[in-house]
């Protein structure tokens, strides 16, 4: 259904069952999937790529220009996969000659308020809470967990299957399967709940949970650590995985709590 009092451009591309409620805004640089929800007063401004089975609350700006003063005009877009829901207020700019797109991957929930700057890479099933925000360039792996009214510093790397709590500051890249607290923000353990909703055998939480004593709790630097890692555990997928993370850290990763 397409409200007659709702603004849809010519150049538009709308999918099949696609329904448009009163007073959204939709420019022509702009494709929404199929099944997907506008809402009233919603406003997709070009660039804006819209997978199937999305809804897009009131009040939500999807491709809005970037607050980034090297920004210069020029095309880019901001991508949002399937099945993912934008609720009340969100914004998402578009990308700019940095990275060219923003992205939003497919299953995510952004809550009301959010914000997810110029260039961030947000991937598949996250979660950002009410009044949170993303700086530009920041990068979400899978599973991610936002808390309310939490602010991810520029260009950090947030691993998959993280949690972090409410009201902080993510300054530092934080790795894989973690929890992360406080100001400034720790290493506060694995993210026991999480890992175990997503099927993760006893076994493999205990290896990653040793991995992660070796790195914080055995009073050597990060590079002694990682050397350890290397030489004391098996081989496997997410021994890798921790061990790339922090080796490819630009901004170092969080400490453990004092």
């Amino acid at each position: 259904m397409i409200s007659d009092l709702a603004y849809i451009n010519s150049g538009a591309q709308l999918g099949e069952n696609v329904t448009v409620e009163p007073f959204a805004y939709i420019s022509g640089n702009v494709v929404v999937g199929d099944n997907s929800w506008i809402g009233p007063n919603a406003i997709l401004q070009d660039g804006a790529r819209i997978g199937k089975n999305c809804r897009i609350f009131s009040g939500a700006v999807i491709s809005g220009i970037p607050q980034d003063l090297k920004f210069h005009g020029e095309e880019t877009t901001a991508e949002i996969g399937d099945n993912t829901t934008v609720r009340e207020g969100v914004t998402i700019n578009r990308g700019t000659a940095a990275v060219g797109k923003t992205v939003v991957g497919n299953n995510c929930l952004l809550m009301a308020y959010s914000h997810v700057a110029h260039d961030c890479l947000v991937g598949n099933n996250c979660i950002i809470g009410n009044v949170s925000g993303l700086a530009g360039e920041a990068k979400l792996d899978e599973w991610v967990i936002i808390s309310g009214g939490t602010f991810v510093h520029q260009f950090s790397r947030i691993g998959s299957h993280v949690i972090v709590g409410p009201l902080c500051k993510v300054r530092m890249d934080v790795p894989p399967f973690l929890k992360a607290e406080r100001d400034p923000l720790v290493y506060m353990g694995l993210n026991i709940v999480g890992l175990n909703r997503r099927g993760f055998e006893k076994e493999r939480i205990d290896e990653i949970h040793n991995i992660y004593r070796a790195i914080y709790q055995k009073r050597m630097n990060t590079t002694q650590a990682l050397e350890y890692v290397e030489k004391e555990f098996n081989p496997s997928a997410d021994k890798e995985y921790i061990l790339g993370f922090i080796r490819g850290s630009k901004r170092g990763i969080i400490r453990a709590p004092r």
